[in-house]
């Protein structure tokens, strides 16, 4: 089945997206900031072994945000599910082509010189999210791990290329929604088909992060992957292409990550699954098999 979405940033990542160098137009203007920043900081968690969550494992549970993980066993055909998928998208006015990009600092020390060229108040929510990617982007990696804020597609490419060489067919995939665009609002979801399973220890996995542009974490660990496809009916009538990535051995991840409270595992019990919003996206290998 041809996935939309994928086919829509796989095409930006082919044709290297340019802007029409306005900085005016290309900044997202970071709506219900607050939300979005925890979100993503919460999302980040879940994928980044190095993380960890100070939240209680009963608030977890509650928060809506957190429904996306499984284990690969509890995926059947016919299985509900409740899972939040984010009402966020991605957009090509969101995006600036590599050679601006480049040209604009991109660190916490330059924080104050960044908010006056995007007109953001120190201490307001965009701010605040703005310095807690910028944090988050220098972050050391764990041991094995490999990681790019990516501030344009043609530096999500590079960095593909660096992980898998630039000899290699590559192909993206993201989670589209056919029917209605995502609500934001946890629902029950059932499986109707798992369409893909594909192996692949080697992978690039891009989360995007709130910023005054488009800002892409990408980031590559070799280790005992599985990539799913997962058709997924909801309540409300959407249909679902799901992205979801199985992470088979959790044995190095740190014990207070998010996923075990949520899931009630400890590390290296089980595989830890989750799926991906519409607006992040895996880049694999072209000869994967299915």
């Amino acid at each position: 089945m041809t996935l939309r979405l994928a086919s829509w940033i796989l095409f930006l990542l082919l044709t290297l997206v340019k802007g029409d160098g306005s900085k005016g137009a290309s900044v997202i203007r970071l709506n219900t900031m607050d939300d979005v920043h925890r979100h993503d900081h919460m999302h980040q968690g879940h994928v980044h072994g190095h993380h960890s969550s100070s939240s209680s494992s009963s608030t977890n549970q509650k928060d809506p945000r957190v429904m996306v993980f499984f284990m690969l066993q509890d995926l059947k055909v016919g299985e509900i599910m409740p899972i939040h998928f984010p009402n966020r998208h991605i957009s090509p006015s969101q995006l600036l082509p590599k050679h601006e990009a480049d040209n604009i600092p991109f660190s916490v020390a330059e924080l104050p010189n960044i908010l006056r060229l995007f007109s953001f108040s120190q201490g307001s929510p965009q701010a605040e999210a703005m310095e807690s990617t910028l944090k988050e982007c220098e972050v050391k990696p764990i041991k094995g791990e490999t990681k790019l804020c990516a501030t344009s597609l043609e530096s999500v490419q590079e960095f593909a290329r660096d992980i898998f060489g630039s000899d290699t067919r590559v192909q993206t995939l993201a989670t589209t929604h056919l029917k209605n665009p995502p609500t934001g609002v946890l629902q029950n979801y059932k499986v109707i088909a798992i369409s893909q399973n594909i192996p692949s220890p080697k992978l690039v996995a891009c989360h995007t992060m709130p910023y005054a542009y488009a800002v892409f974490y990408c980031h590559s660990q070799e280790s005992e992957n599985k990539v799913l496809m997962v058709t997924l009916e909801g309540e409300d009538g959407d249909v679902v292409e799901a992205l979801s990535v199985c992470h088979m051995d959790t044995s190095h991840w740190g014990r207070g990550h998010i996923a075990f409270s949520v899931l009630g595992v400890e590390p290296g019990e089980t595989s830890v699954c989750h799926f991906f919003p519409s607006d992040n996206f895996v880049i694999i290998p072209s000869f994967a098999t299915v």
